[in-house]
């Protein structure tokens, strides 16, 4: 968790502890402010020492427990402004992976230029369905999140519309271990290497792929994405962080710079991505 949201979410904290201390009726204990939350005292004393994120119900609640409710809208705001930066995917997943994807392709067409490093699995902007397909089992398998693979599937195809509209430009890098994860069955892995192989020399794509055997000046490190100059987003473990300071974002794109000095593009990156295409076994 970075300093900022640990900053952002102590403030919060501090906040709430005073709206319990000068309670219109009152200075409320936080043992007497847990009772009539119907909560265990150890939340209010997390949530008033900044050791746990409030949900919005939680900052309502409170509001109006201390008899100020309405403080709930700036209290909201100051949650968003810093949970916008640090998006936890058990929160972002609640009602499946579809809304998460529509979410995307709002932020995806708003954006002219994307430039991603995917060292993992094969971008989305280019995946075949039954990829996807796969991916969206495996990851609400892993994480227990609603099942909604098909409307997920749905929503990632339709974002890859945006490829087809002029003035878009997608610079997109892989690792060669992105192509080789077998994150799916061969034959659907097999279908996705051909859909990589007959993008490359689209004129909104510009894919470049960094084989295993080429020198790397750094380690390949999480995915990302920048979009225009406005905003980087890095996937984690627990979350998916949104950065949108300039200089972050100038970080980022030296990053990208400095994986694209060790790609090939163009008919070397089809040379690559057709060897390991040989290398399945139907």
């Amino acid at each position: 968790m970075s300093t900022d949201y640990q900053r952002a979410r102590a403030e919060l904290g501090r906040k709430l502890r005073e709206l319990r201390v000068d309670s219109p009726g009152g200075r409320l204990t936080g043992t007497e402010l847990a009772e009539r939350l119907r909560w265990p005292q150890s939340k209010v004393s997390k949530l008033e020492n900044g050791r746990q994120t409030p949900t919005d119900d939680d900052l309502r609640a409170w509001a109006e427990a201390v008899g100020q409710p309405a403080v709930f809208p700036e209290l909201r705001a100051r949650l968003k402004g810093f949970e916008s930066h640090i998006r936890s995917w058990r929160r972002q997943l609640a009602a499946g992976h579809a809304p998460v994807q529509e979410t995307w392709n709002s932020l995806v067409g708003e954006s002219r230029t994307l430039h991603v490093w995917d060292s993992h699995v094969v971008n989305g902007m280019l995946q075949t369905a039954d990829y996807a397909r796969s991916l969206f089992e495996c990851l609400a398998e892993f994480r227990s999140s609603p099942r909604d693979t098909e409307d997920a599937v749905r929503a990632r195809m339709k974002r890859q519309e945006w490829l087809y509209r002029p003035g878009k430009q997608l610079n997109v890098l892989m690792w060669e271990s992105a192509l080789r994860a077998q994150v799916c069955p061969p034959e659907v892995l097999a279908a996705q290497l051909d859909r990589l192989l007959g993008v490359v020399g689209m004129d909104t794509i510009n894919l470049g792929i960094v084989p295993w055997d080429a020198a790397l000046r750094l380690l390949p490190g999480n995915s990302f994405w920048i979009l225009d100059d406005r905003l980087v987003t890095v996937e984690d473990w627990h979350a998916e962080l949104w950065l949108d300071d300039a200089e972050t974002i100038a970080l980022y794109r030296r990053v990208w710079d400095t994986f694209a000095e060790s790609a090939v593009f163009g008919a070397e990156a089809q040379q690559v991505i057709a060897r390991v295409r040989r290398s399945i076994r139907d």
